[in-house]
């Protein structure tokens, strides 16, 4: 038996130790007697007989120091540097792992292991170098749960047993470490609204623990145990949290609402004393902080980072005695961050900056835009950029795993974006660990969507591997896993094209790449042909899609016989129709060569046969859409001409509902549900993510839509004008006043009429107002003031009101903009995201005003918007009825709403 000798530094911190023993175990495996050898020597070594391996961080050991000095060790690419490494064997039958630090020699020691392992023996000849070109890469871990539980919040889930029960399970976080270790993840950033009240316990601040002594107690004991398995494998473990949240007993003992706008003193030392707590309490963690959403960010983001959170790491930090500074990351989620991060680079320095890469989905590895300039931006600024590859709402339920897409993206995200580090959702995020299949037990995602971590994590290590080698390698890893090449190419070429569907299909089609839409479950008519009435975020096709043409722009271009420019509806429709035929054939191709992983291939073709029937749903209602575009254009108001249009669109409408029907029959069998957030955020294709979870239950509504479609166009071809398609206007009801005082010393009360000045300060002025309004009273301010520094209002509501906040039509940087469910989860919980009148106020020389009605119960409330000027036109009754119209522009008869109706 051959004895090797296995030298490490007396001094080795954890890290070099765990990699000394995964080669030790290694080599074992492979035969061979190890022995551990003391500190070696450039003039004692070849005194050893047999091979001798020698490993340590080659700043800090003085073996590897001695031999560069003497040129035995030299190199010829980069000298490791932190957590790069290099692997040479040199004379005396001596081998060397010498990292740039110990994160370096630990990746260094895996990959001699791995090594010796592919060859069965150590290998003969050895010069080899590498590094990651990623500085951070790893995944979300939420503790969080797919239904919100009141009087909580979303995000808001205090740790405990009964919730996560899989967070105490040590084994599972091992096999989770050990899987990460393998991709050379160096970070687990886990994910929660508020961990303070479930990890550390305040003197001054006892209301504040949201759990019990015992509990508390194992948390600890986890977390701490957590962080040490973390970091011998090379890991920072981040805890994420949101701002400004407080715990809920907190909040109920000082009378304070669970998320708060702005900072209060109360708030800032809670935040403060708690934050140094955590650091002193668990040292190997870092911080990863969302300053947007609750938080005012363009007002207060620069003030709290800085004078709360930063302050909160230092007064930790000076009980520790650290080399290495934790890092912070700072989320650029619905915030202005250029400030924050001038004030707070010359304060620390181990800060991160963190953005999305395609929203809240996947859609193109070409970012373009106003979001590719957010990241070069960050990018710029001194510290280092991650990207964040996010919910993912385009993706959930199925398996995603096309290796090419995913590498471009990274290499999008390091050469367009200029990023250095990457921040990855799992798929099916809100119901961490499990997957949404119907099995009995429950699938892990870590098992499911293997492909998914293993290629992002592959390429964030080297984003520019040869395309023609990593089919080979990935082909290889299919075929080890079921049974044959044959079966690993065709599930590969499977995996690739059905991994082109929901992208393409999302960025010319959606709504939004937010996680107000569950895009697997499908869209209605109305979206594809309305979509201004769902609110539509920009961004989508303006930033992550590439240069092309919505529905209506299409269908104008072509009836004017204009040249179409970039990716049009039909161009997408027809290649993902290739696509999907692509995948399935591909699928059929492989079922005879799987001769291993037989139940999880048929879940795989599960999975691509529902993609494509998603995919044909999609692209046939998109082709009927057309044809209504069409007749809408070339009718104008005059709905009988031209209804064999309509006609036209029927064939289509039914295949897509045909698909439909096959895909909610196919995941009636395979999936719990279709999105993994069941909360009202969930918008598109309807309201209510727990009710509309499943296409079973969107499916009567499918049916419905087209029924009353097909009735009308029966109609419209026998010359009858349907009720709906008549211009008739009910009568208008004015609002009636609810009863209020107006707390806040720097606002007063003015009438809502025509002429009335909107401001305190300047003549600005109504020139007409909706009647509904007309008579109301309203409250003004200054707008100077508004536009600087923001107005926050103080009310007493005697009765559940409706505040009515008019926001002015314009996207200049002095007016208030509309809160959205992109950026922040809770914009619409009072409602009010959907204007009730549109351009329901005319100003003299400025845009038209939109009126939203956001709900409030009785009682006293402090409404804070944000900054920029605004109008609130009443108090009004919330039990009232609401119309919703607008002044200027189509009425609903126009909108060719009412074909869907009924």
């Amino acid at each position: 038996m051959t004895t090797i000798h296995l030298s490490v530094p007396e001094e080795a911190g954890p890290r070099v130790r765990f990699g000394a023993e995964l080669l030790r175990r290694s080599l074992l495996g492979l035969g061979f007697s190890v022995q551990e050898a003391g500190p070696l020597t450039l003039a004692g070594y070849r005194k050893l007989d047999g091979i001798k391996i020698a490993v340590g961080d080659r700043r800090g050991c003085s073996f590897i120091r001695e031999l560069e000095e003497h040129d035995v060790l030299l190199y010829h690419s980069e000298a490791p540097e932190g957590e790069g490494f290099y692997l040479a064997k040199l004379p005396g039958q001596l081998f060397v792992v010498a990292g740039g630090g110990d994160t370096g020699t630990l990746y260094g020691c895996q990959e001699l292991a791995a090594l010796a392992q592919d060859r069965g023996e150590l290998p003969g000849e050895l010069a080899f170098g590498d590094a990651p070109a990623m500085k951070l890469r790893g995944p979300v871990v939420p503790l969080q749960k797919t239904k919100v539980e009141p009087p909580r919040r979303t995000y808001e889930y205090p740790i405990t047993p009964d919730r996560f029960p899989w967070f105490y399970d040590q084994s599972l976080w091992l096999a989770f470490l050990d899987r990460l270790l393998e991709q050379r993840c160096n970070v687990i950033y886990i994910w929660t609204g508020h961990p303070f009240s479930s990890l550390v316990k305040l003197e001054e601040y006892p209301e504040a623990l949201e759990v019990t002594e015992e509990e508390f107690a194992r948390n600890a004991d986890l977390f701490r145990w957590l962080a040490e398995q973390c970091d011998c494998r090379g890991i920072w473990l981040v805890v994420k949290f949101y701002n400004i949240h407080i715990p809920l007993p907190f909040a109920e003992k000082h009378g304070l609402d669970l998320h708060q706008p702005q900072p209060l003193p109360i708030t800032s030392d809670y935040h403060r004393k708690a934050i140094s707590a955590f650091i002193r309490s668990y040292p190997n963690v870092g911080l990863m902080v969302c300053l947007g959403e609750a938080l005012q960010g363009a007002l207060y983001g620069a003030e709290w980072f800085n004078d709360t959170i930063l302050a909160g790491v230092k007064e930790g930090l000076k009980e520790l005695d650290r080399k290495e500074l934790p890092p912070i990351i700072v989320r650029a989620h619905a915030i202005p961050s250029e400030k924050v991060m001038e004030a707070a680079l010359p304060n620390y320095a181990n800060l991160f900056t963190e953005a999305k890469f395609n929203g809240e989905s996947l859609t193109t590895f070409t970012p373009r835009g106003n979001w590719q300039e957010t990241h070069r931006h960050l990018g710029s600024l001194g510290s280092i950029h991650l990207f964040n590859v996010h919910i993912l709402a385009n993706l959930e339920p199925f398996r995603y795993g096309a290796p090419s897409f995913i590498q471009k993206c990274i290499q999008a995200a390091k050469y367009r974006l200029g990023t250095n580090g990457l921040h990855l959702y799992p798929l099916f995020y809100w119901d961490w660990p499990y997957s949404p299949d119907r099995t009995t037990p429950r699938l892990l995602q870590m098992e499911r969507d293997w492909l998914w971590f293993a290629a992002w994590f592959r390429y964030a290590w080297n984003p520019d591997l040869d395309p023609k080698l990593e089919r080979e390698y990935w082909i290889g890893e299919l075929a080890g896993r079921y049974g044959s090449r044959e079966a690993g190419e065709a599930i590969l070429d499977a995996y690739e094209a059905s991994g082109e569907c929901a992208p393409k299909l999302l960025r010319r089609f959606g709504i939004t790449e937010g996680n107000r839409q569950t895009m697997s479950l499908g869209m209605t008519m109305s979206q594809l042909t309305n979509p201004e009435r769902y609110r539509p975020w920009k961004e989508l096709w303006e930033s992550q899609a590439p240069q092309g043409e919505r529905l209506d722009l299409y269908v104008e271009r072509e009836l004017r016989g204009e040249t179409h420019i970039g990716e049009t509806p039909v161009d997408i429709a027809d290649n993902v129709d290739d696509h999907a035929d692509k995948a399935e054939r591909a699928v059929e191709r492989a079922r005879p060569f799987v001769t291993r992983g037989r139940e999880e291939f048929e879940r795989i073709a599960s999975d691509v046969s529902a993609i494509a029937l998603m995919t044909r749903s999609y692209t046939h209602k998109v082709r009927a859409a057309i044809r209504i575009l069409a007749y809408k254009r070339r009718s104008g108001s005059d709905y009988l001409t031209n209804a064999e249009l309509l006609e036209e669109a029927l064939p289509d409408f039914r295949k897509s509902l045909d698909h439909y029907r096959e895909l909610a029959a196919l995941t009636e069998r395979t999936y719990l549900y279709a999105n993994s957030m069941q909360t009202p955020q969930r918008r598109v294709p309807f309201p209510d993510g727990e009710k509309y979870a499943h296409w079973q239950a969107c499916l009567p509504h499918y049916e419905e839509e087209y029924a009353n479609f097909s009735a009308h166009v029966s109609q419209l071809m026998k010359g009858k004008l349907p009720r709906k398609a008549m211009k008739s206007e009910r009568e208008l009801v004015p609002y009636e006043q609810a009863a209020f005082k107006l707390l806040s010393r720097n606002a007063e009360l003015y009438e809502v009429r025509n002429q009335a000045k909107l401001f305190t300060d300047g003549e600005i002025l109504a020139s007409q107002v909706a009647e509904e309004l007309a008579g109301l009273t309203g409250i003004r301010f200054s707008r100077e003031e508004a536009v600087k520094e923001g107005v926050s209002l103080e009310l007493e509501l005697m009765e559940p009101a409706r505040v009515l906040i008019g926001y002015f039509n314009s996207a200049d940087a002095e007016w208030l903009k509309v809160p959205n469910l992109e950026e922040n989860t809770h914009a619409d919980d009072r409602g009010g995201l959907t204007p009730v009148i549109k351009n329901g106020m005319s100003v003299f020389f400025y845009p038209n005003v939109n009126v939203h009605a956001f709900a409030y119960e009785p009682g006293r409330h402090t409404v804070v918007i944000g900054r920029g000027a605004y109008v609130v036109v009443g108090v009004i009754k919330a039990n009232q009825i609401m119309r919703v119209r607008d002044l200027a522009g189509a009425s609903s008869s126009e909108t060719l709403d009412w074909l869907y109706e009924k």
